[in-house]
């Protein structure tokens, strides 16, 4: 199968409209993404729930070749108004077997119903609730997808201006990192995209923002906010999607401002590819468990991999 006839395929299972972030069409969206969730295979995996507070939360531990000793926290996407546990669990648990270490999600709260700054609120609290204790914030990866990815990096960013503690590497999948909707792949890969539109993503954004001010603002993009602070940071993206200059413009931020950022463009690749049953998935996701092993246990079986801008 050519990439292009790829594409058409994705875009037919997966195109997400400019009108799925209010009413019937959000609610009918939100359980299609669910139900994807339920049926997706997780592999093996146990899962539990927990609570952290009120926010329902799930344990995801690998069978075999678990370690104890360190987590992931992922943060799911969906344009911050959509998304669930279910949905979570497809890359969680992908993650998880990768990397042998329990992945831990959690179901924050979402716009419209709950704009800004809910689901952050939401993200503090879990991320006080795994290291109080369970485990020690420098053997926590923080993870997310599109907006997880987005949410991730705010939670990072909150945590470094507040001097507390900070996790161990962040793991950006697609990151939507800006919400101005102003960057050049918007127009470039319009017609390549099979899974968003700009005018999903601003409505999205709109929405999430709400009242709360500006979508320029680091607390929204945090593209423009504190980055060179961070943890280290590895981004994948596909070459084929509308927020391809989110990551390449967070690549580049964070090393001109002196962090360590890696960038992984997967040229056949779309928005998430690495949650489908695909070849080029299971080929990113063990990249992306080469990469953290070498960080935890400091082996060489992974190799610096970056795309052409």
């Amino acid at each position: 199968m050519s990439n292009a006839t790829l594409m058409k395929a994705v875009k037919a299972v997966n195109f997400i409209s400019g009108e799925a972030v209010s009413g019937q069409k959000l609610m009918r969206h939100r359980a299609a993404m669910e139900r994807a969730g339920r049926i997706a295979p997780k592999g093996d995996v146990e899962v539990s729930e927990f609570a952290a507070g009120n926010i329902a939360c799930e344990a995801i531990r690998p069978e075999y070749a678990h370690n104890p000793g360190y987590a992931i926290l992922y943060v799911h996407g969906g344009g911050y108004v959509c998304g669930g546990l279910s949905y979570a669990g497809i890359l969680a648990s992908k993650m998880a077997v990768s990397t042998g270490f329990t992945t831990y999600t959690f179901d924050y709260r979402l716009a419209p119903e709950h704009p800004y700054p809910s689901a952050l609120e939401d993200a503090i609290a879990v991320w006080d609730h795994l290291t109080s204790g369970r485990y020690q914030p420098d053997h926590v990866i923080v993870a997310g997808e599109s907006a997880g990815g987005n949410l991730a990096l705010c939670l990072a960013q909150k945590l470094a201006a507040d001097k507390r503690p900070l996790p161990f590497r962040l793991i950006l999948f697609s990151p939507w990192t800006d919400m101005t909707g102003t960057s050049g792949s918007y127009e470039t890969n319009k017609e390549v995209d099979p899974i968003l539109t700009k005018e999903y993503v601003v409505n999205a954004a709109k929405v999430y923002i709400g009242d709360a001010g500006d979508p320029s603002d680091a607390r929204f993009s945090p593209l423009f906010g504190e980055l060179g602070n961070l943890p280290e940071t590895y981004i994948m993206v596909g070459r084929n999607e509308i927020l391809l200059d989110d990551s390449v413009g967070l690549f580049d931020n964070i090393t001109d401002q002196g962090g360590t950022a890696y960038l992984d463009i997967e040229e056949s690749g779309w928005h998430v590819y690495q949650q489908m049953p695909v070849p080029i998935a299971s080929r990113a996701m063990k990249r992306m468990s080469a990469y953290i092993s070498s960080g935890v246990y400091g082996d060489n079986i992974w190799e610096v991999t970056t795309g052409t801008k």
